[in-house]
């Protein structure tokens, strides 16, 4: 049992490490954009790997819990609340890519001051986190 939970700790970790790649490459991508064509194209491939390591993170997360047999403890329930806020997120800015009205000129501009918004939300938030994990 105490092997399974230092794996789950290494993996979670990664993860964690894994999701901040993921938002900091979101960003890059999000101010490099020129064309919202293209750079809704990348970001479908694109946006399953946030998925996955959200996935991740919560799997791993579950892992732990079960390992300390369910213990609710005041961490746990901030971790359960930051997947659901990065799950809801990620949400908000696929719907506002999906729906976004190529046919208004400034349509890239307003879709980027949003994204930028909720993925530099993400990953303060997730970085915040981490240190908070780590004191």
């Amino acid at each position: 049992m105490e092997e399974m939970y230092s794996m789950s700790i290494v993996t979670h970790n990664l993860s964690v490490m894994g999701i901040l790649a993921v938002i900091f490459v979101n960003i890059v991508m999000l101010l490099g954009a020129q064309d919202i064509h293209k750079y809704a194209k990348r970001m479908r491939i694109f946006m399953p790997m946030s998925a996955t390591m959200i996935a991740v993170i919560l799997f791993t997360g579950i892992v732990m819990m079960a390992a300390k047999h369910l213990e609710f403890s005041i961490e746990n329930i901030i971790m359960i609340v930051f997947g659901t806020l990065l799950i809801f997120l990620e949400l908000v800015r696929y719907k506002k890519l999906k729906h976004i009205d190529i046919s208004v000129e400034d349509a890239l501009k307003t879709y980027k001051s949003l994204a930028l918004k909720i993925l530099n939300i993400e990953f303060f938030v997730t970085l915040a986190i981490s240190a908070w994990m780590l004191i």
